[in-house]
């Protein structure tokens, strides 16, 4: 049953298979959106200490090791995520992403964990954390939200090229918690924890790892915490230090990266499809556009709005399906489908296969290599 609570909080298939309805091009976006490299401080040696081997993951994402030396460089964001992805993978340590975001500390995160470190007050130093994060890492919408006694720092790729997420999501909550930790120190009271993907096995690492209620398949990745301690001074508080670092982001992180419309449309219709059906009335209000303006726009591009859901959904229903703790009804109810037949009979239009013929072609492509017992490389961006 879908998680009303969280619910609230505001590769191709095999040849025999139709495949994945990939988004036109312009959809899918020519130009790269980046992060810069200082996400990835120490990932190499992380990875070689999860038993995998850390030329073959970069590799495997497209870098080159040098790539990632130096902490203000900027690096491909499509390629970060899958790094993560691939040594989930090759580590066979499906909790991977979590366990190296609860060991990354602020300062490691490069000019935007220096940034929030130096302002002069714990409340000033998370509303630029999340105002600025965007020219630390592109295409993602983080902001910093007030309910009652409490504050959400929100987090979530918009990238409609990067579908296979959660250690990225799970690593960011990690690096997010430890910015909390050394802010507030014992004040700190972290109250819930937010995913967008779905539960994974073994979900229970995950309460442990933040000392909180975990929700998954919500719209967005969030921690929720007690606003309290806000006008405490930063640990390493210097105001002119603050303002340069500022102004060093803005410069070499630039804009917020490529966006256009289908892309919205796509960012939104994943977003809204754990809540029940992403009726085009409600995505095109959150993109600020008229109903029969945002039907338009899609003709341009040779679009209905339904093909839009169909992409979406033929491409998480591939995901989800590769999940083989992901029951048939769950899927149905993450895609927004109201029952098990109407997912059927869709996968069956979109993938040729219905959903478990579906799985079992998904299983074989993902048998693990004969030389070294893990999953062969597949595509996860």
């Amino acid at each position: 049953m879908r998680n009303r609570r969280a619910a609230r909080h505001s590769g191709a298939a095999s040849s025999d298979l139709k495949g994945i309805m990939g988004l036109p091009a312009a959809a899918s976006g020519s130009t790269s959106c980046h992060v810069l490299a200082a996400a990835a401080s120490g990932v190499t040696a992380f990875i070689r200490g999860a038993g995998a081997d850390p030329d073959l993951v970069l590799g495997e994402a497209g870098f080159d090791p040098r790539d990632l030396e130096d902490p203000r460089a900027t690096v491909p964001l499509a390629r970060y995520v899958a790094m993560m992805e691939r040594a989930a993978a090759r580590s066979g340590d499906s909790h991977f992403g979590l366990r190296f975001g609860q060991q990354f500390q602020p300062e490691a995160l490069g000019l935007i964990g220096e940034l929030a470190l130096a302002a002069p007050d714990v409340g000033t130093g998370l509303a630029a954390f999340a105002r600025h994060f965007i020219q630390h890492q592109q295409n993602t919408e983080t902001r910093l939200a007030r309910e009652g006694r409490s504050l959400r720092l929100e987090y979530r790729i918009v990238d409609p090229r990067i579908w296979s997420r959660r250690q990225d999501a799970e690593l960011t909550m990690g690096m997010f918690a430890n910015l909390l930790r050394r802010a507030l120190g014992g004040a700190l009271e972290i109250e819930e924890v937010w995913f967008e993907h779905p539960a994974p096995e073994q979900a229970q690492a995950h309460a442990a790892a933040f000392g909180a209620p975990v929700f998954f398949a919500a719209p967005a990745n969030a921690i929720s915490f007690r606003a309290a301690g806000l006008e405490r001074p930063m640990p390493a508080r210097d105001p002119a230090r603050f303002a340069a670092l500022a102004e060093e982001l803005r410069r070499i992180g630039g804009g917020g990266g490529p966006r256009d419309l289908l892309g919205a449309v796509t960012s939104e219709i994943r977003r809204k499809l754990p809540e029940g059906p992403a009726g085009i009335d409600r995505v095109a209000a959150s993109l600020g556009l008229p109903r029969w303006t945002l039907q338009r726009r899609l003709a341009e591009h040779g679009l209905t709005y339904s093909d839009c859901i169909d992409q979406v959904r033929a491409r998480l229903a591939l995901m989800y399906l590769a999940e083989p703790h992901l029951s048939i009804a769950t899927i149905a109810e993450l895609l927004g489908y109201s029952e098990v037949s109407a997912f059927s009979r869709a996968c069956r239009r979109l993938h040729g296969a219905s959903p478990e013929a579906v799985r079992r072609k998904l299983g074989a492509r993902a048998a693990p290599d004969s030389t070294t017992g893990r999953e062969s490389p597949a595509h996860t961006a």
